[in-house]
């Protein structure tokens, strides 16, 4: 039977009818209350399930991914401040209101896993995924499953320490890979240039720009420290890249394959990858965790 599958953002609801066989049969979305009013978004869920269902078979379940910690038994939103979600109950009180099952997700788990089911990572038993975007987010697929933490509370890629006392992060530490590696990191060093999109450093860096080239070329070198520590500890048959960076493509690929495999401690390659999945990974995701 069909799932649906719900990617929550600060900005979009987004949702999709995925088939059995893992097609998106149908997909909508709808703006995210500005106001963070929870009724609103309740009932921004039921009118997106509504549609969706309408000239289908009703479904049972339904999938969420939500940009925000979850407790380890993935029924409460611990904290998605995009959101206003805080301690939320997400799970029972959607459930509830559907009158569906409802299962929860963190929106970096359910890009990996779709990823792994129809994406780049397909057919990996050990691989890892992270999103260049905003944020550095991303997760594991180990034993040929979602790893969602030992004690069920997923993992922060984000925020393994790349600089001790390096750069203040959001989350109140110093030094996190989210800093160093993400499309705000290049804003960050552009800005004073007069680059304030991190496509805007990359394009000018491609263009030749001696600035933008050091600035490019020391954000390639941190991604692969990055990615040469999590290779030595992990292994994995494959690491995929996605998020709005990766758009750049081989301009960004190439540079960030041969300085990761310089740092690599195993002689055997692990393949480093563009993300397939596309937009509708969060959604894709969603559905997959629905039973």
């Amino acid at each position: 039977m069909a799932k649906i599958g719900f990617d929550i953002g600060g900005t979009n609801i987004a949702a999709g009818l995925i088939s059995d066989e893992g097609t998106l049969l149908k997909k909508g979305s709808l703006p995210f209350p500005q106001d963070k009013d929870f009724e609103k978004v309740l009932s921004t869920c039921e009118q997106l399930v509504k549609a969706l269902e309408e000239g289908n078979e009703p479904v049972e379940s339904v999938g969420v991914a939500v940009p925000g910690s979850l407790d380890a038994t993935a029924s409460i939103v611990l904290n998605a401040f995009n959101l206003g979600f805080c301690n939320t109950p997400l799970k029972d009180i959607l459930a509830e209101r559907l009158g569906k099952k409802v299962f929860l997700i963190n929106d970096a788990d359910a890009a990996v896993l779709a990823e792994h089911r129809i994406g780049s990572l397909k057919g990996c038993t050990d691989a890892f995924m992270i999103t260049l975007g905003t944020g550095l987010g991303g997760g594991l697929i180990l034993n040929d499953k979602l790893y969602r933490g030992g004690r069920g509370h997923g993992s922060e890629p984000g925020h393994l320490i790349l600089y001790n006392g390096g750069r203040r992060c959001t989350c109140g530490n110093d030094g996190c890979a989210e800093c160093y590696c993400s499309a705000t990191r290049l804003v960050t060093d552009g800005k004073s240039y007069g680059w304030t999109t991190a496509k805007a450093v990359i394009d000018a860096a491609k263009a030749g720009d001696d600035f933008a080239t050091a600035i490019f070329n020391k954000y390639v070198d941190d991604i692969s420290s990055y990615l040469a520590s999590v290779i030595n500890l992990l292994d994995p048959e494959r690491i995929a890249i996605g998020g709005g960076v990766s758009a750049a493509g081989d301009f960004l690929m190439t540079p960030i394959r041969e300085n990761t495999w310089r740092k690599v401690f195993f002689n055997e390659r692990t393949d480093i990858v563009i993300a397939t999945a596309g937009n509708d990974a969060g959604i894709y995701g969603a559905a997959f965790i629905a039973e």
